[in-house]
């Protein structure tokens, strides 16, 4: 298909593919001439990809290629991959402060509290130590018994999702950084109408 054709099937406009082509993000379509070329499925699939992660997800450009890069060339080391991709979404956490030998306490103790196999490295103890210290500080601490219920359910559910996983890298990328930044909101969404339903059938309104 052509250019026009694309933008008809995609949905999205000829002059924003022009600028995804020109800032790298999608791949060239094979050339017909000096000024035309054609697409094909890939290219509606990877403009998808790139709506995805700068609609919903709400990365700029330079943040989706950065992710794009990861997918387009996962390398051999899946794992540190998959934690450079997941690193690239928000939440922003800062670099690990240099010469601390233990800088996101309340995050190893919590994970270390529920058994689990954790990098350090990985953007995810950062948040954790931020999001501890916020409850902290606002005077509602995560309890041991509230750490335990909420990892355990959050366990099940990441080895729901890691079981679903493809097997071949470049797909694996995608999966796992697309899945964590448009499914967490439902996770979110569906904890706060549990709630409701659980109080409705407590009858907690009165």
């Amino acid at each position: 298909m052509r250019i026009s054709g694309l933008a008809d099937t995609s949905g999205v406009s000829v002059a924003t593919i022009k600028y995804y082509l020109r800032e790298g993000l999608l791949h060239p379509g094979v050339a017909t001439s000096a000024t035309q070329a054609t697409y094909d499925d890939s290219h509606v699939r990877r403009l998808r990809l790139i709506r995805a992660l700068t609609g919903p997800v709400g990365l700029s450009v330079q943040q989706a290629r950065a992710i794009l890069t990861l997918v387009d060339d996962p390398g051999d080391d899946l794992y540190a991959t998959l934690g450079r991709a997941v690193g690239a979404l928000p939440p922003a956490t800062s670099p690990t402060p240099a010469g601390d030998p233990d800088p996101y306490p309340r995050a190893r103790a919590a994970l270390e509290a529920l058994g689990q196999v954790f990098d350090p490295r990985f953007p995810a103890v950062a948040q954790l130590e931020t999001a501890l210290a916020a409850a902290e500080d606002a005077g509602l601490p995560i309890s041991p018994e509230r750490l335990l219920a909420y990892g355990r359910s959050l366990r099940e559910l990441a080895a729901y999702d890691l079981q679903r996983m493809p097997a071949e890298p470049r797909a694996a990328v995608e999966y796992t950084v697309l899945g964590t930044a448009l499914y967490e909101p439902v996770i979110l969404a569906l904890r706060r109408l549990a709630h409701q339903d659980v109080a409705a059938r407590l009858d907690l309104g009165g």
